[in-house]
């Protein structure tokens, strides 16, 4: 074991080096935040760029997404859904996740059942703009791929090719949301394992009480992006929120792991 004597000599030294890579020690604030799980293929938590990005003379460019979260939420990046992953947290954000294992698809069901409230953002077409060509592994999932959770949820997320792209607002709860070739959640029927999903808002939104844990669905992803020159638009970070109110919500469910 490390003592705790060896360290603080060098306390100064390491807040420096965090600095300079553009991270921060945990502070009280920080822990006394609720803690977020957030998955993501969109660059939220990285940013979109070559390793020599990071490191070089400029900063690197923070996402107004991870952000607007970190005023509110601990967040904890994920790079899977495995159990020990999700261990410990009992809110998630999938914002555009990429294709996953069959075990994360057990893994994060079994999870939202043991109590888990989740907020997916799910796009069946991203408009988001990426640096790297269709093809390029770097390159955010265009085309989101979570059908067998959605089968087993007993819904379905189709697509309209025929609607005009450009970015639009819907309205949830007399609040406007950015959307672009949205998607549309639909209920497979009463004859499906899992009944419970109830699509809402011209199926932009799905709900899903799943065991002691709820999904909450949104059929797209467009929110999430903003390439203007100038500040986020205090509108647009009110749609995130908006979105986001599951993840808030009081709820008397267990949380994960208590069974």
């Amino acid at each position: 074991m490390v003592r705790r004597r060896w360290i603080r000599p060098f306390a100064p030294l390491l807040a420096l080096g965090l600095a300079a890579c553009g991270l921060q020690p945990a502070s009280e604030d920080a822990v006394s935040k609720p803690r977020v799980g957030l998955f993501s293929s969109l660059p939220i938590y990285w940013g979109e760029g070559e390793l020599t990005d990071l490191f070089g003379d400029a900063a690197p460019t923070r996402d107004w997404v991870r952000e607007a979260l970190e005023t509110r939420f601990d967040v904890v990046p994920l790079d899977t859904l495995e159990p020990e992953a999700l261990a410990g947290l009992d809110r998630v954000i999938l914002a555009q996740p990429r294709a996953l294992a069959p075990s994360e698809n057990v893994s994060f069901d079994d999870w939202v059942e043991a109590g888990g409230k989740a907020v997916v953002f799910a796009d069946p077409m991203l408009t988001r703009h990426s640096r790297y060509p269709i093809g390029d592994k770097r390159r955010p999932q265009d085309v989101v791929l979570i059908s067998p959770l959605l089968d087993h949820w007993g819904i379905e997320l189709q697509f309209d090719e025929a609607q005009a792209e450009g970015e639009r607002a819907e309205f949830i709860a007399g609040q406007g949301v950015p959307v672009n070739l949205a998607g549309q959640f639909v209920a497979k029927g009463a004859d499906t394992a899992a009944t419970a999903c109830v699509v809402s808002d011209g199926g932009l939104l799905a709900h899903c009480p799943l065991g002691r844990g709820q999904v909450d669905l949104f059929a797209d992803a467009a929110l999430l992006d903003w390439e203007g020159p100038d500040d986020v638009p205090a509108d647009r970070q009110a749609a995130l929120w908006q979105v986001l109110r599951p993840l808030f919500a009081d709820s008397t469910s267990a949380k994960p792991g208590d069974r």
